[in-house]
């Protein structure tokens, strides 16, 4: 009984010079060592103090002492503390908003701002696309054109002493480009109608239309090839990179999320782990206030205890914040609009972190890289534009042999002109449609002025004046009845093939030296050697992303295993720890030890899993199957 009592006086004589010692700043005194129970003491020894049975007054607090202060209220009774606010800025609390891993891809392929980039960067090269294509669209083109003109007569033969005429002139036409071969065909319908007050015009007013067919083959230069086929070929390879460079955002967008949703699911268990360790220090806390009133602890602990509770706290803050990031990051990826009220919505994944034992087989990985990286995608396509040049240019370089054929037909008609008698002297009478062979001015026709001095000579010889005889104007006998009508008859007429041309030619054209070509043809070959080299570099780079993206899988899978044998062992030191302590065989430091090792083994476990998943998102990513293992099609861009 007195080596217990010994002992128990001790330990209270331990306590009080450590609060002296600490309340004056210096260094505790170690007290004598007690006798063992074994010895026999020589002389009977003093009965010790217990301080646990005399009466204390209640402490007043040293306001002149900060530390006499600090004392005072570690002794005074408290109860636990509260968990701290994880209310964080911007996010309702009361609105939560529950995500699979599956449905964020999905909102983020609809939403996602560099998916919809993506996306119209293919529609617009469509567009352009069928821009190229327009050039083969038949061309319609008609020219409406009055000619007025007046012509002074310079002869006896002009018709008229001032020629006039009026042509209005209506010509249709289509044009067409071939697809194939490199040909073109003009289809023309040229209608015109013709007034004149020229007096020997037989046809006034006249109607005159052509139609014909004129087309232009070559059989060398653009003939397998020329601008415009270039350009739309280039144009579809244009098209296909475009949707490889689609898929290649996709993918990048989908891996995004994927280690943004993870980290998310991270930040909230780390959160979760933070407030369960932060508990522990609170039950510890507790315990430490019970076993102060019930006199067998030192007020001293709580000092202790409170640094521990502020470290925790502090961490558990920090794992808030970084639950905001994380979730903002993930929002970014998932929302459109930066007004969206989504954006004060907490975002709480469903999914947990996927593990698989099974290693991974990096030679299949390297052949699915091979097949689907759109990356090696796009430099074979740039090859076959590549490809494109060389044949153009190639082309480009032979002479120009163009044959260029027409077959037109005409169709004329128009109005008789009936021209009256006129009789300047001698017996004849005036009547219709008679026409004198000889009439005029003396003074402007040479033969009018003949047969004027002819009947001057007949006059003084008493005789009478000549008679100048007429003609009969008989249009039927001098205009064909087929050219007799309007605009109707000059149409029929066209079908009749009675007036007709056809005509056939080539046009040939030998360049000298054409360096233009030529060199064009060195630059495309090239680049064709550029391509190769280019296409070296970026297998290479596949092949270094896929054994880097494999190996992170392999070490991240590997840890899962570590930090899990790692976190049982934790759990079991530290329900060893506390089994201790509650029989006082331990301290609270060391306890506080076991639960942090625990916290941290269990954060190094989820960080593990989180890893290996981001892991496997990047070499899914490496390999280009992100789309094949979420289970997501993209339709394959059909050339229409």
């Amino acid at each position: 009984m007195s080596s217990v009592l010994s002992r128990l006086s001790f330990l209270a004589s331990a306590l009080v010079l450590a609060a002296c010692a600490s309340a004056a700043g210096q260094e505790p005194t170690p007290p004598p060592q007690p006798t063992p129970s074994r010895t026999v003491p020589t002389t009977a020894p003093t009965p010790p103090a217990t301080p646990m049975t005399i009466e204390q007054p209640t402490p007043t607090p040293d306001v002149s002492d900060p530390m006499r202060n600090r004392l005072f209220i570690l002794s005074q009774p408290r109860a636990v503390p509260p968990l701290p606010s994880l209310s964080r800025v911007g996010v309702s609390q009361d609105n939560s908003l529950a995500l699979t891993l599956n449905a964020a891809i999905r909102r983020a392929l609809e939403s996602n701002n560099e998916i919809e980039v993506a996306r119209d960067d293919v529609r617009f090269a469509e567009t352009v696309l069928e821009s190229f294509r327009g050039v083969y669209d038949p061309i319609f083109s008609v020219t409406p054109q009055i000619n007025y003109s007046v012509t002074p007569g310079t002869n006896t033969l002009s018709g008229a002493s001032s020629l006039q005429r009026t042509i209005f002139t209506v010509s249709p036409a289509v044009s067409k480009r071939f697809s194939q071969g490199g040909g073109q065909y003009d289809v023309f319908f040229n209608n015109s109608r013709s007034s004149t007050n020229n007096q020997f015009s037989q046809l006034n007013p006249s109607y005159q239309s052509d139609f014909g067919i004129q087309f232009t083959q070559p059989l060398l230069r653009d003939r397998s090839i020329d601008a415009f086929r270039r350009n739309i070929r280039i144009q579809r390879v244009r098209l296909q990179q475009s949707d490889a460079e689609f898929r290649r955002r996709v993918i990048d967008v989908i891996a995004s999320v994927q280690r943004a949703y993870w980290d998310l699911v991270f930040a909230l268990r780390d959160q979760q782990n933070r407030i369960a360790n932060l508990n522990l220090a609170r039950e510890n806390f507790r315990l430490t206030e019970a076993r102060v009133a019930a006199g067998v602890g030192a007020p001293i602990e709580r000092a202790e205890i409170q640094t521990e509770l502020s470290t925790r706290e502090s961490e558990l803050l920090l794992a808030s914040q970084s639950v905001s990031l994380a979730e903002n990051s993930l929002k970014q990826l998932l929302l459109r609009d930066p007004l969206a009220p989504e954006w004060s919505s907490q975002l709480v994944p469903t999914d947990e972190p996927a593990f698989d034992e099974t290693p991974i087989n990096l030679q299949d990985a390297l052949t699915e890289a091979r097949t689907n990286r759109p990356e090696l995608r796009r430099l074979r396509l740039e090859q076959d534009v590549n490809n494109i040049d060389l044949q153009f240019y190639r082309n480009q370089t032979r002479p120009r042999i163009d044959i260029v054929s027409t077959v037109s037909t005409s169709g004329i008609a128009g109005s008789t002109v009936t021209a009256p008698a006129t009789f300047t002297g001698g017996t004849g009478g005036t009547g219709t449609n008679q026409l004198l062979l000889i009439s005029g001015d003396p003074n402007l026709n040479s033969s009018a002025f003949l047969l004027d001095q002819l009947n001057q000579l007949r006059l003084l010889q008493g005789l009478q004046p000549a008679v100048v005889p007429t003609l009969t104007a008989q249009p039927t006998a001098t205009t064909p009845d087929n050219l007799v009508g309007g605009y109707g008859r000059a149409l029929r007429n066209i079908f009749t093939f009675d007036a007709r041309n056809i005509n056939v030619g080539v046009t040939i054209q030998f360049p000298f030296r054409n360096r233009t070509a030529r060199a064009q043809l060195a630059g495309a070959r090239i680049q064709s050697e550029q391509l190769t080299a280019q296409s070296r570099v970026q297998e290479q780079q596949v092949e270094v992303e896929v054994r880097n993206s494999a190996q992170n899988v392999e070490t991240a899978r590997r840890r899962v295993l570590t930090a899990r044998v790692a976190r049982e062992s934790a759990e079991l030191q530290l329900e060893g720890e506390r089994r201790l302590y509650q029989v006082g065989r331990s301290t609270q430091f060391l306890l506080f030890q076991r639960e942090n090792q625990l916290a941290n083994s269990r954060n190094l476990e989820l960080r593990a899993q989180t890893d290996y998943n981001k892991a496997l998102a990047d070499l899914q990513r490496a390999t280009s199957t992100t789309l094949q293992a979420n289970n997501i099609t993209v339709e394959t861009l059909v050339e229409p």
